[in-house]
Formats: C-alpha cells, structure tokens, sequence
C-alpha cells in the first residue's frame, strides 16, 4: 500500500488483526519491510501490524533533500496520524531506534509502549587514532584536488572510500550517502531520559554494531527500561534467536 506525505509515495504493509495494541515496526539502515518478515508472521497472529519503507529503502523513493533522523521521526509522526493509529507499540530496530527515540523525546509523541532492538543512538567512540587518520585523509584530499583537479581526484577519493568505508556507506546512492553520514553522526544519548514509557530493549550479546554497552547504557538512563539480551546473536537478534525474540516480546505486551 502506498500513502502520500511530504510528496513522497511511502510505501506499507497493515496485517494482523484487531487487539489492544497497534504495533508499528520501523526498520533499521539498508533494509526494507521484508527483512522483517519472519517477526511481522509471527506479530500478525495477536496484533494489528504495521510497517513502513523508509524514503530511500524498499519501494519508497529517496528524501527530496538530506534527511535528518529528525525528518523521519516527523515523516513518521504525520504516518501515525494520517492513519489515525491507536494504542501504539513502537518496536524500532538498529536506525529505527533512532527514529522513536527522537519522535518520543523530541517531538512529544507518546506511544503505549516501545521496543528497542539492537538500537542505534549512542554515538561510537573514536580513538586518536581515527581523529589523526580522518585529518591526513581530509588534508591529502585537499592536496590531491589542488595537484591533479577535481574530477581525477574525486575518483581516487571514491575508490578510497570504497576499499575502507563501511558497507552501509559504500552500499547507499548519492543521496542517501549524505543522509547516512548525517544521522550516523548525531548521537542522542541526551535524550534517553526523557523516554519515560514502559521500554523492551532486546540486543544480541555478539552484536558489533550496537554493542551491548549501548543497551546498558539506554537501560541505566531510561526511566522504565528492561534489558533482555539474547545469548549467541548479533545486530539482527529477531533474526538469528526468533522463537525467544516473539516470546518476549508477547510477555512484554501481556502486561
């Protein structure tokens, strides 16, 4: 299905069936609806579900502009009420994290209940070696542009990135490139104590792109926040652990 906002065709599924909770799932970087499928089946059997393609991943066309985590918290909030949404459940993974995190504590909205899942929001810690590495790169792409011009060094530039950058960059458009290096760098850790409403957070013990510090850091500053960690996984938890994943997450909306 397709609905209209800010101009630009998002694209979403509504399965499930009636209860008292409206789950919406929102998908981390790189992916799309699909990727959730295995829990969206499961979801579906005691929940109303929704779930949306971002714009620029699946069937929804790129931002017309350099989004911010913020524009789609927003693009979000404007989904959740054009469809008149009720009694919902926020389940966020990886980038979708980012995105209730920011629609919760900055723009207000209240949902029943939120579920984070390998969430992004802690900005990485970078060693004085990546500070020291970033400024050779930035000096000898300045020399590189004087010596040889723009456009033979732009492509020495783009194999550079191609050989080290990390596979969500190399994998993205041009202009999700720029939304990519947009949300990865604002960190959101000032806002997690102002998400006060009864919070699932479910992490891979393994996982190397949130790391399990993340977890324990939302859990200590999160007003009413729980920590299931699941034994043996990694960023896609719900993926590799699905049965423990499904049952949590029902104990969790039993209450």
């Amino acid at each position: 299905m397709k609905i209209n906002i800010d101009n630009i065709d998002v694209n979403y599924i509504e399965e499930g069936v009636d209860s008292n909770y409206t789950i919406l799932l929102l998908h981390g970087w790189g992916v799309e609806i699909e990727t959730y499928r295995p829990l969206i089946d499961e979801l579906k059997k005691n929940f109303k579900v929704y779930a949306l393609d971002f714009p620029g991943f699946g069937k929804t066309p790129n931002p017309p502009e350099t989004y911010s985590v913020e524009d789609y918290s927003k693009l979000t909030l404007e989904f959740i009420e054009k469809l008149d949404l009720k009694n919902v459940v926020l389940i966020g993974h990886s980038f979708g994290g980012r995105v209730i995190i920011k629609l919760v504590a900055k723009l207000g909205y209240e949902p029943k209940k939120i579920i984070l899942m390998d969430s992004a929001g802690v900005k990485p810690k970078r060693s004085v070696g990546f500070h020291i590495k970033t400024n050779i790169y930035k000096v000898a792409k300045k020399i590189l542009k004087l010596v040889l011009g723009e456009n033979k060094s732009q492509k020495i530039v783009d194999n550079f990135r191609k050989k080290r950058g990390s596979a969500d960059y190399i994998a993205a458009d041009e202009t999700m490139k720029k939304v990519f290096k947009t949300v990865v760098n604002e960190d959101l850790v000032p806002y997690f104590e102002d998400i006060t409403m009864p919070t699932l957070l479910i992490w891979g013990e393994l996982d190397a792109d949130t790391p399990l510090s993340d977890a324990k850091l939302m859990e200590s500053k999160m007003k009413n926040a729980g920590l299931v960690v699941v034994k043996g996984a990694g960023h896609y938890s719900f993926l590799n652990n699905l049965n423990q994943v499904v049952v949590v997450i029902n104990k969790f909306l039993e209450r």
